[in-house]
């Protein structure tokens, strides 16, 4: 065979291979971003309806799950470590079923520690909230919130362990349906609590909160059920002598979990302390950065659910020893989340109204002037739509070679001295005020996606790839 028509077939080959990783890649990724999405649309609720009870209603509740949702998210990080150890288990063959039986038991006994300290950090963040700055009434309206939210813990980290595993058992569609009926469940109760309807006590921004563990307990049992009742996961026997610690596994889990989880405490407290800082230049300007961010979240679930797809493909491959399939998934992966910023940022700037629309009514007079501040920080949130989904999925392909340590200091470096220092200098020290915020994060986001995708490119002269099997 000639030189040219050798590489024309390894072209072709090449071609066909990526477009089997390409769908793969979405097989897994769509139900998860789905969810992701769906996930989204269960806190909107929250925020819809709280935000009908008044703007400080709005704004005690957000700073509340800033809080809750940084705790949490960090705790959710942790456990995440549980889908590399698996997915490579799976890919590498041997004793696969204990391995992943090993692993998720102990990702489920982290589930009870994380949230014991998420419940720790609810009871005292009111008093957090008052040393920022933040009136005396919407700090005591948060921490009332906190206080009546935070049993949700224990429930949403254990019923994200189960998400993981669903998922790896390649029953990622599973975790779709499972959070349409968290969907229907959650809007349900507060309807319910938070207005008093069918004869239930007007509770507010406390029927909010119990109505979120109602949905957690909900969504925890929905999953046992599931799978208990599929026979490929039954074989797992995931729930059996739960009680029988594994403390080299446990270890394990959170020498990879711990840098995870201070990754998402860097990225989530840069968006969590932007909350603050806008807190403290005004409500009004905090109620505008809620629905804004509240936008930017619901377009970061796509990307994030690629991310973690690409994890568990990622795992596979580097398990059965394939540096070629790493390769691929990391090219799918990011043309994929390329060609998805693009259309969001499209969206954020051609019809910014409508998607406000989502949240709080555009053409009532009294939320004029939400609207308007609101529409500036989307024109920041359009332009940084490429960097938060490329930090977001380059973290998740190098989270799929267990590499977590060096990604924390990435992210530190990106969000921290980079992010937060600009959000500060102009926030503070510029008339740009809350649209200096905003411009911070996205600074944080461009250095952060850079550094990792540094990493990435360097991966096998680093000695992250598994040798070939």
């Amino acid at each position: 065979m000639s030189d040219t028509a050798h590489l024309l077939t390894r072209s072709t080959h090449t071609e066909q291979t990526l477009r089997t990783e390409f769908a793969a890649l979405a097989r897994l990724a769509l139900p998860l971003a789905a969810a992701n999405l769906l996930q989204m649309a269960v806190y909107a609720i929250d925020v819809i309806f709280i935000a009908r009870l008044g703007t400080q209603e709005l704004a005690a509740s957000t700073l509340a799950t800033s809080t809750y949702g940084l705790s949490l998210w960090c705790t959710l990080g942790l456990i995440s470590a549980v889908a590399p150890m698996a997915a490579t288990a799976l890919g590498r063959g041997r004793h696969a079923v204990r391995e992943v039986r090993r692993s998720f038991r102990m990702a489920l006994w982290m589930a009870v520690f994380g949230g014991i300290f998420v419940m720790t950090i609810c009871m005292l963040a009111d008093d957090f909230m008052r040393l920022t700055g933040q009136s005396e009434e919407i700090a005591t309206m948060a921490g009332e919130y906190l206080f009546w939210v935070a049993p949700a813990a224990i429930p949403v980290i254990a019923s994200n362990a189960l998400r993981i595993f669903v998922s790896t058992m390649d029953r990622a569609f599973i975790a779709t349906w499972v959070t349409v009926l968290a969907l229907f469940v959650n809007a349900g109760f507060n309807w319910l609590l938070i207005f008093g309807n069918w004869g239930f006590p007007a509770w507010g921004l406390k029927g909010a909160a119990i109505a979120s563990v109602i949905t957690a307990v909900v969504v925890l049992l929905a999953y046992v059920a599931i799978i208990q009742w599929d026979r490929r996961m039954r074989r797992h026997y995931l729930f059996g002598r739960l009680w029988r610690p594994d403390w080299q596994r446990l270890a394990e889990l959170w020498r990879v979990g711990l840098p995870i989880g201070a990754i998402t405490l860097a990225e989530g407290g840069l968006f969590s302390s932007a909350a603050y800082l806008i807190g403290a230049i005004g409500t009004l300007e905090l109620a505008a950065h809620t629905v804004a961010l509240g936008l930017g979240a619901l377009c970061f679930q796509v990307p994030f659910g690629i991310a973690q797809a690409a994890t568990i493909r990622v795992g596979l491959h580097n398990g059965a020893g394939q540096p070629g399939g790493i390769h691929r998934t990391g090219l799918a992966t990011i043309m994929l989340t390329i060609a998805l910023a693009v259309l969001f940022a499209a969206l954020m700037l051609g019809v910014p109204e409508l998607l406000l629309s989502i949240y709080v009514d555009v053409d009532a007079a009294q939320n004029a002037s939400l609207v308007a501040l609101a529409v500036t920080y989307l024109v920041v949130a359009a332009a940084f739509q490429l960097f938060d989904g490329a930090q977001a999925v380059l973290a998740g392909l190098l989270r799929g070679l267990s590499d977590t340590r060096v990604p924390f200091v990435h992210a530190v470096v990106g969000y921290w001295l980079f992010g937060f220092g600009t959000a500060w200098v102009l926030g503070f020290h510029t008339p740009l005020g809350g649209l200096g915020v905003w411009i911070g994060l996205a600074v944080g986001l461009v250095v952060t996606s850079i550094l990792l995708g540094h990493r990435w490119h360097s991966r096998e002269r680093l000695g992250l790839v598994m040798p070939r099997g």
